[in-house]
């Protein structure tokens, strides 16, 4: 399976999005359990050194540290005993200079049931990636995650639809306990199991680069717009616009940043084909034009 870039980009000058490696999975399951290992690779054409963007969950629980990483212009440092939860879409790198020892755990989209999805929080955005178990929370971390890979390596016992059925239900329970550890862990935690909202959080997150109109999405979704915003609001604080729009500039910035598109093609990937329309709204949310954010970093 070859990785793809992302909307408006073509062959090497945008983000490469690689997909789970499903092939590298025992018995060809939705997930990955194991050590964390330089060797460790999504693809044969992914350097996990340089910026890529998966389109899984990634899990690593440290033994050993510290570890820089960097995800979505952030760079955290874990330690031993910290955890590492890198979702669907974000843009990240591995360190150049930093070892990682402990358990790699990665799980495709899908695997797990809707209820499942909305009991752990598992799109949950606005929650730290790197989380800080106090000694209790760790134990019983690893005491699951230990589980999850005792049943992921158990290929003989049962047959493989069971196989599958019992690690659905392992995978949750760890799933369940690193998702309150992360809603706890956020500095203004917010309930965002509402159905709605995780519908239109869904929405957007297939349709952000072609589509940025709250009454759309309403529609689309059948409810109203005055539901929505109640939902939204509830679920974030920020408007559905609001929401939309910061889905929109994170994905500019990423693009800005992690490749060499023209800014003109960076906009038109966003939903902007004027390309000083696309300046214009950029600077009305970051302060800074385009090309002033990508000299920042330069």
């Amino acid at each position: 399976m070859a990785g793809r870039t992302v909307q408006g980009g073509d062959g090497g000058d945008g983000i490469r999005t690689f997909p789970f490696p499903v092939d590298l999975s025992v018995g060809g399951v939705g997930i990955q359990v194991g050590p964390m290992a330089a060797e460790r690779t999504w693809h044969p054409e992914a350097p996990l050194r340089r910026v890529h963007r998966i389109d899984f969950h990634v899990v690593l629980l440290f033994t050993d540290g510290p570890v820089r990483h960097m995800v979505d212009f952030t760079e955290y440092e874990a330690t031993a005993g910290d955890v590492l939860w890198i979702r669907p879409g974000q843009v990240h790198r591995y360190s150049r200079t930093c070892e990682y020892h402990g358990t790699a755990l990665t799980m495709q989209p899908g695997f797990l049931p809707r209820a499942t999805v909305e009991a752990t929080g598992l799109y949950r955005y606005d929650l730290p990636p790197l989380l800080h178990p106090d000694p209790a929370q760790l134990d019983a971390l690893r005491a699951a995650l230990a589980h999850v890979g005792r049943e992921y390596e158990d290929t003989r016992t049962l047959p493989l639809s069971l196989h599958t059925a019992v690690l659905r239900h392992s995978l949750t329970a760890f799933l369940l306990r690193l998702g309150h550890l992360a809603a706890s862990s956020a500095p203004t935690p917010r309930q965002q199991t509402d159905t709605t909202f995780t519908l239109f959080r869904d929405a957007v997150e297939q349709g952000f680069a072609t589509n940025h109109s709250v009454s759309a999405y309403a529609d689309a979704l059948g409810y109203s717009r005055r539901t929505l915003v109640r939902a939204v609001r509830a679920a974030t604080g920020q408007t559905p616009k609001g929401f939309i729009d910061k889905r929109v500039v994170l994905e500019a910035k990423r693009l800005l940043a992690h490749t060499d598109l023209p800014i003109g093609r960076v906009g038109a990937a966003v939903g902007f084909p004027d390309a000083a329309n696309f300046s214009k709204f950029f600077h009305l949310h970051t302060g800074l034009t385009p090309a002033a954010f990508r000299a920042e970093l330069g």
